[in-house]
């Protein structure tokens, strides 16, 4: 619900960055990885922003699966926490 409906293979395109997610999680815990790991994991977070922002305008539900939830309330939640993560990953793996 929450990817746009002019983007194709939805079903695909969560399962591939849900494996992406798991492969740059194992990728910050190795210092020989660890560069390229938050540098991939900072375009990603930036990349899946338009979906947060998508979710929050039609007022997706995440819970339910319905058009009934907070709206633009997600929005103060989410942005600030993806600023937060993309900090914490230009601190521990890119600036070191």
């Amino acid at each position: 619900m929450m990817i746009p409906e002019f983007i194709p293979f939805k079903k695909e395109l969560i399962y591939v960055t849900g494996i992406l997610e798991i492969i740059l999680g194992i990728g910050l815990l190795f210092s020989s990885t660890r560069f390229i790991a938050g540098l991939v994991s900072i375009i990603f977070f930036i990349v899946i922003l338009p979906a947060n922002i998508h979710a929050a305008i039609h007022k997706i539900d995440h819970e339910k699966a319905t058009f009934d939830g907070k709206g633009k309330g997600y929005l103060w939640f989410r942005i600030p926490l993806q600023l937060f993560f993309i900090a914490w990953l230009l601190f521990f793996s890119i600036s070191r």
